[in-house]
């Protein structure tokens, strides 16, 4: 069965090219436009791994992985930041609000695929 992806992702542009990347790679994508929708879509479907943008207009990415780390059927989801910002600091706020990983944008196309499932089986192992 594919890997089902949850990404939270404001911005209309990066949402429909992780869409496309994940889904040629062979994964199922869910997505959510709003920090809260996300939330709401995570306790529905359990994905495998959710992605999630720092930087979101209704609640910030960080406050959200909080509220997502607090649901106990996601506690073996990987949860992991995917932000243009790659300072260090905000990447370690990412790990300490419950982030298992960071990935930078603009996404790699040709590695994003390997980088999801690497952080997929990083969970399940």
């Amino acid at each position: 069965m594919a890997p089902c992806v949850l990404y939270i992702e404001d911005n209309f542009d990066n949402l429909m090219l992780v869409r496309r990347v994940l889904q040629a790679a062979g994964f199922e994508t869910v997505e959510a436009t709003s920090a809260q929708e996300g939330i709401e879509l995570a306790r529905q479907v359990i994905p495998d791994i959710i992605l999630i943008d720092v930087n979101m207009p209704d609640m910030d990415g960080l406050v959200a992985t909080n509220r997502l780390r607090q649901i106990p059927a996601l506690d073996a989801v990987p949860i992991v930041a995917v932000s243009a910002n790659v300072m260090r600091d905000v990447q370690a706020r990412t790990l300490d609000a419950g982030c298992d990983g960071f990935i930078s944008k603009p996404i790699d196309v040709d590695r994003f695929p390997d980088q999801v499932l690497a952080y997929i089986r990083s969970r399940s192992s």
